[in-house]
């Protein structure tokens, strides 16, 4: 099993920023990806952005790329998403995620981020 506990969230103005982080504790030794989701009312989750744990290949949504950098440090099994330029439609539950051996799936227990206008 595999724990994550978010922080970060919050009320933002449109424009403004906000950095999340996401620290793993358990059986994380075979953590081959992380990443962040994002859900907003009414609409289906979505994948944010990705990063492998070996080599730190990316992976971004269009509607994020150029604002939105995720990165992550091994040694502290955590993975931050620092968002930029916000804007109203990024406001949603947003949810890590990492991946163990290619195969399960976990999730933490969602940070809510809201941009005002």
């Amino acid at each position: 099993q595999v724990q994550l506990v978010e922080s970060g969230g919050g009320l933002v103005q449109a424009g403004g920023s906000l950095r999340l982080s996401c620290a793993a504790s358990g059986s994380i030794k075979g953590i081959d990806a992380m990443g962040w989701y994002r859900q907003a009312p009414g609409k289906q989750r979505e994948l944010v952005t990705s990063i492998t744990t070996n080599g730190g290949s990316t992976n971004y949504a269009d509607s994020v790329k150029g604002r939105f950098t995720i990165s992550r440090d091994n040694d502290k099994n955590t993975v931050y998403l620092q968002m930029n330029s916000l804007k109203p439609e990024d406001t949603a539950v947003y949810f890590c995620n990492v991946r163990v051996n290619y195969f399960f799936n976990y999730w933490g227990q969602g940070t809510q981020v809201t941009v005002s206008s």
